[in-house]
């Protein structure tokens, strides 16, 4: 029915308009939540609307009294509508309101079949006890790379999870188009594949399994590889009974009936013999008095064109007068297609191995396989993708450790690359994986960055490493440019790995780590003038990878001065956060330090709103003793924490500026102005004190000091003993200050 549908995109909403399935005259109050309700059309409420919406079904009479109702009814059920909709605040979409079958028949629950100690008002309905039953389909496993059984042999692993009564196919088993040795070979792998199957499976004959090569071959059968294939795998055609189903298996490469010529691009080719058509009309015959009728093939000719018209002048009207075929299942093409006619649902499946195109795989250009659950009155379908079964017995607390494990593990590296005034110096360096679980992992290390002028070589590679072991790859780094300007990035690596588990390959969320470079930045003139970082609080910030920060346990201080210019609910001033570390932020203009010790953020913060377009100056301390923010020289707050406790450490860099999500990118970005921003071990400050508006490095306890005057292209020169220069990102630019 599509009156309604088309009135509805016609006609705009407002009103919601409910088709349901009951006869009006039966529709009382006591009933009506009883009432299955179909689905929900949103037309405009006016008399004018709900007459075109009348004659929009003058040709679907039986359907009129049910609108008719709807809308006479219409404005009692709006509130319960609304009822309904207010239950469900947190939904974002209706795709659970698409339902192809109907609901599944129930019974009340009775004592022979339920049992509770406890005392409810609810009716817990109880599934029918009838005999459904599952059965998978797989696809085209050819024609494809030899290596496709891979894939073959993973939809073979998750049918073994679900454990069907049987699994079907559609055909083209083995890549075929050979002579006998070559045809032996491949058919022997095939079933000793599908042979690791728990439950039993029927083969169908696709040209792939039948077609000889190469046609001139004075050897060649007539009927080609017909005979081995009856041989092998079984008669060309057939048909079986399960649990009050009919399954049938007909053949759709018969070839040309005069010249024994197979090609399933020729018409006369793709006709059924008459001795095939009396086998199949036999066999619907013989499954009259059941549910269900199954058909399987491997062309699907309903589709005509170089098929022909054979299946739908001879076949779909035999298949139609049967009255209870319920579905027809053929390959070939390659992807997904529901082509229901007449009651008859034709489903083509896609491939388990052959070559797939991939093109947009959700839309069915996929490696996958078909579950159909079967009921007496109805049959559910549904597709899943190869690979996508998990192994619940599989998922122990040991195995989730080490992947968790794995998924927190960086990369290390040899050596750093040298980056001077004359640019990124050429550097060959070596890169380690450790595998520290019980589990062999494969892995792939990426070297990459946004800067296309870095080459590496190789661009990737791969390996496995063994449990216990470690894995060290060589790349080499150059860069074409011998300076460095506003759109220089730092190049990094990204590690992919797969946990190799029994049953499952376990892929681990990619790791992405900065290749570490030695910023050799010239010494700053004597003279420089005055400035400060400027950020827009958009995506400006200075970014210091943690292997280079390397902050040890123990006290430390963390401060800067800075500038708000606006004010935002949430901005990382200086931070390194993600459930650990530590940082200062600004929160609708309050100003708050926190270190994470003992499982959680110890806070000190202050009640007092910073001023906008004023200087501060901000410092976080951590005594070992206690957490302590000073602003501008003061104590505002003191927590006191356990000595005992050792601060939650991460691999996220630090950000001026910004505060890292967890995959390392910043977010939470500061508007205004930084300068002196400085991290030094210790406890610098334990009371009142005035801040120097220059801050100076002591010695080796700084660990970083930007003073912001100076910067090299995107570099960020670092004042402190260990010159540690920082990459600036954005457009974060030094402008000069007065104070």
């Amino acid at each position: 029915m599509t009156g309604h549908e088309n009135f509805a995109k016609t006609h705009g909403p407002i009103v919601t308009v409910y088709v349901i399935d009951a006869d009006p005259l039966e529709l009382t109050a006591e009933n009506v939540k009883a009432t299955r309700w179909h689905s929900r059309y949103l037309v405009v409420d006016t008399a004018k609307r709900t007459h075109q919406l009348m004659r929009s079904f003058r040709h679907t009479p039986r359907w009129i009294p049910r609108i008719v109702l709807a809308c006479s009814f219409l404005f009692g059920l709006i509130p319960l509508a609304n009822a309904q909709e207010g239950e469900k605040p947190n939904l974002i979409h209706e795709r659970h309101l698409s339902k192809f079958n109907h609901r599944h028949a129930t019974e009340k629950p009775t004592s022979k079949r339920f049992y509770t100690t406890r005392k409810s008002e609810v009716v817990l309905p109880l599934p029918n006890e009838e005999d459904a039953f599952v059965f998978a389909v797989f696809g085209d496993r050819t024609g494809g790379p030899a290596d496709g059984v891979n894939i073959l042999a993973d939809a073979v692993r998750d049918v073994n999870l679900i454990e069907p009564d049987l699994v079907m196919t559609v055909g083209d088993l083995i890549n075929g188009y050979n002579r006998t040795p070559e045809w032996m070979a491949q058919m022997k792998e095939f079933k000793s594949i599908m042979d690791e199957l728990l439950c039993p499976w029927f083969p169908v004959a696709g040209n792939h399994d039948v077609y000889w090569r190469p046609l001139d071959d004075p050897m060649m059968p007539r009927n080609q590889h017909d005979d081995h294939y009856e041989m092998h795998f079984g008669p060309l055609w057939y048909s079986f009974q399960h649990k009050n189903s009919n399954f049938i298996v007909i053949y759709s490469d018969e070839g040309d009936p005069v010249t024994g010529v197979k090609n399933y691009s020729l018409p006369i080719a793709q006709k059924i013999s008459e001795e095939q058509y009396a086998f199949l009309k036999e066999s619907l015959e013989r499954g009259k008095q059941l549910d269900h009728q199954f058909l399987f093939l491997h062309h699907p000719r309903w589709l005509g064109s170089n098929y022909g018209n054979d299946w739908a002048t001879r076949v779909h009207p035999l298949l139609k007068e049967a009255g209870n075929v319920t579905a027809v299942f053929a390959g070939h093409i390659h992807h997904m297609r529901y082509d229901p006619l007449d009651g008859i649902e034709y489903v083509t499946l896609a491939t388990v191995g052959a070559s797939n195109q991939l093109t947009v795989p959700e839309a069915g250009f996929l490696h996958h396989y078909h579950l159909v659950t079967v009921r007496p009155k109805q049959v559910a379908m549904v597709s899943y993708p190869v690979g996508e079964a998990m192994n619940v017995r599989e998922i122990t607390g040991t195995l989730q450790d080490e992947c968790v494990t794995l998924s927190n593990q960086l990369p290390t590296f040899s050596n750093s690359i040298a980056i001077s005034g004359d640019g990124p110096q050429a550097t060959k360096f070596e890169v380690s994986v450790q595998n520290p679980t019980s589990r062999a992992v494969d892995f792939t290390l990426t070297p990459h960055s946004a800067d296309n002028r870095w080459v590496f070589h190789p661009d990737h590679d791969h390996g496995q490493v063994k449990p216990g072991e470690t894995a060290t790859l060589t790349f080499s780094a150059s860069y074409l440019s011998k300076t460095l300007d506003d759109t220089f990035d730092a190049p990094f690596i990204v590690l992919s790995q797969d946990y190799l588990a029994p049953t499952t390959r376990y892929t681990i969320p990619e790791i992405t780590t900065p290749i570490p470079v030695d910023l050799q930045l010239p010494e700053p003139p004597s003279e420089l003038a005055n400035k400060a970082l400027q950020l827009d609080g958009v995506d400006d910030a200075v970014v210091v990878p943690s292997n280079v920060l390397n902050l040890p346990q123990g006290p430390f201080t963390v401060e800067c001065w800075f500038l708000e210019t606006k004010r935002n609910s949430r901005t990382g001033l200086l931070a390194k956060t993600q459930s650990s570390e530590f940082s200062i932020f600004l929160s609708d203009g309050h100003i708050s330090s926190s270190v994470y010790l003992g499982g959680k953020y110890r806070v000190a913060d202050t009640d007092e709103v910073i001023k906008r377009n004023q200087w501060y100056h901000a410092a976080s301390v951590y005594d070992g003793h206690s957490v302590a923010l000073f602003l501008n020289g003061k104590l505002v707050e003191r927590t006191e924490v356990d000595p005992n406790w050792s601060r939650g450490t991460n691999q996220l860099p630090f950000y001026v500026g910004a505060d890292p999500e967890g995959d390392g990118s910043p977010v939470s970005f500061f508007e205004g102005l930084i300068d002196d921003v400085r991290i030094s071990t210790g406890a610098i400050y334990t009371e009142d004190f005035t801040p120097e508006r220059r801050l100076r490095a002591n010695d080796d306890d700084t660990l970083l000091l930007f003073n912001f005057d100076y910067q090299v292209g995107p570099i960020t020169y670092d004042s402190s003993p260990r010159h540690q220069h920082a990459r600036v990102l954005g457009g974060a630019e030094l402008v000069p200050v007065d104070q």
